[in-house]
Formats: structure tokens, sequence, C-alpha cells
């Protein structure tokens, strides 16, 4: 996973549409369109590995964007690698969609309230888990983004690290979606505390973002709204970092 450092295109779903939300929030969305559609476009560019979140299934705890979901996967094939969060609460629904074709299931409220369901689904799919750590103020946050949960990042980072993850999904809600640029001092935190790559995600606006996430350590970046509005091409970043 992730050999050299990757720009991942996000593709995040709600009521079937693509949209970013501004800093996690319900209600800040700006809508972009036919799913299918913006993953052609990001694999047309060049992109080795789509980024797939179901927003309604972060925030209710359901997947409710599977049709999409489903005809993103049948339109990319497999020569491209997808990762999946929002609403996969059990072992078993991970492994649906793993089977489905899914490369990498991303879980943030599952883990944090069964953490032995990392250790579960990766003893059959090793190197399938991603941990999704969403900070804001510091501490971890789930539902979408709307719960505490009184963690430490790094600290949860070690502990998912022991029990089998293949990478830790770190996104900085505090500067999610604003386009005002990247703190890089967490990152670089939690690449100091783990083994496994760390994928950042947060506030990226910029080429000079992405090659500051790239010297903080990441493994790889995932990028939205910098994208959809047109603050630089995915070519334009993947020259910047070598891809």
């Amino acid at each position: 996973m992730f050999p050299t450092f990757e720009v991942v295109p996000a593709v995040d779903m709600q009521d079937g549409q693509v949209v970013q939300l501004v800093g996690g929030e319900r209600g800040t969305e700006k809508t972009y369109g036919d799913p299918v559609a913006a993953a052609k476009r990001w694999v047309d560019a060049g992109a080795r590995t789509l980024h797939l979140v179901d927003l309604d299934g972060a925030f209710e705890g359901e997947r409710a964007n599977a049709d999409a979901i489903d005809a993103v996967i049948d339109a990319v094939g497999a020569g491209v690698d997808v990762q999946l969060g929002g609403g996969i609460r059990t072992a078993e629904d991970a492994t649906a969609l793993l089977v489905r074709g899914v490369d990498r299931v991303i879980l943030g409220t599952a883990a944090v309230e069964n953490p032995d369901i990392v250790a579960e689904i990766s003893e059959t799919y090793p190197d399938s888990v991603l941990v999704s750590l969403d900070a804001k103020d510091g501490e971890v946050v789930v539902s979408g983004w709307t719960e505490g949960t009184g963690l430490d990042p790094a600290e949860a980072a070690q502990r998912y690290a022991d029990l089998g993850a293949a990478g830790i999904l770190f996104t900085d809600v505090d500067v999610e979606g604003q386009l005002e640029g990247v703190r890089t001092e967490p990152v670089a935190q939690l690449v100091e505390s783990v083994d496994i790559p760390v994928i950042a995600s947060g506030g990226v606006a910029t080429v000079d973002d992405v090659l500051a996430l790239q010297d903080a350590g990441a493994a790889a970046v995932v990028v939205g709204s910098a994208l959809y509005e047109g603050e630089f091409t995915l070519e334009a970043a993947q020259r910047a970092v070598g891809e």
C-alpha cells in the first residue's frame, strides 16, 4: 500500500451526489455532480487510488449510497485501488465490501466502539483496514465528526497498529474543506508514533500543501475541495510529488 507517495482524490457522497463539507458540518456542503463522472475524471487524470466516503452512512450509522458506490467500483475497474468509509459498523459489512471489490475499508466509529473489529477483519483480509482518526481540537471525533471520544490521535494510532491496521487515515477536521492550508505538526506526530502508513486529509489548498504533508512523512494525501474547485490539477500535484 502506497509504495510511493500518492495524491488521492476524494469522492464524498451524500444523497447520491459528490459533495464537499466545510469543517465536517452538515449543511455546509457544495455539490459537484455524479460520483461516476467524478471517479472517471480522476482516473483519467492518473489517479491510482480513489477515496470514497458515504457521508450519509457516516452521519446516520448505516450505508446509504451503496448504489452509487457500486457504480463507481464497476466504472473504474480492477486497475484502480478503492478505499471506502462511512457507515461500516460491523465485520460483516466490511467483509461484504471487500468481497465486492473494495480494496480497503475505512473504520472510524466502529473501531472506536469495538477496537477488536480491526484485528477480526485483518486476520482474514490482511492489509485491508484503514482506521480513520478524525481530530477536532486535538481529540478524535466520531459519528460524522459530531461526537468527541477523549482519545489522543497518536495514542489511538499506536493501539490500532498493534491490532493489525494497515494504515491510519488522519483527517484534521478543524481545517477540512476550508481551502486555507494544512497543519503539518499533527501529521508528523502521528507518523512518529506508528510504523504503518499515515494518510493525511484536510485543508489542502495548494500544491505546496501537498508537498508539506509529503515532507511531514505522510504516505499519501487525500484531496477534495481543492481539486473540485480547480485550485490546482491532479496532474500538477502528481508532477510535484514525483508520481
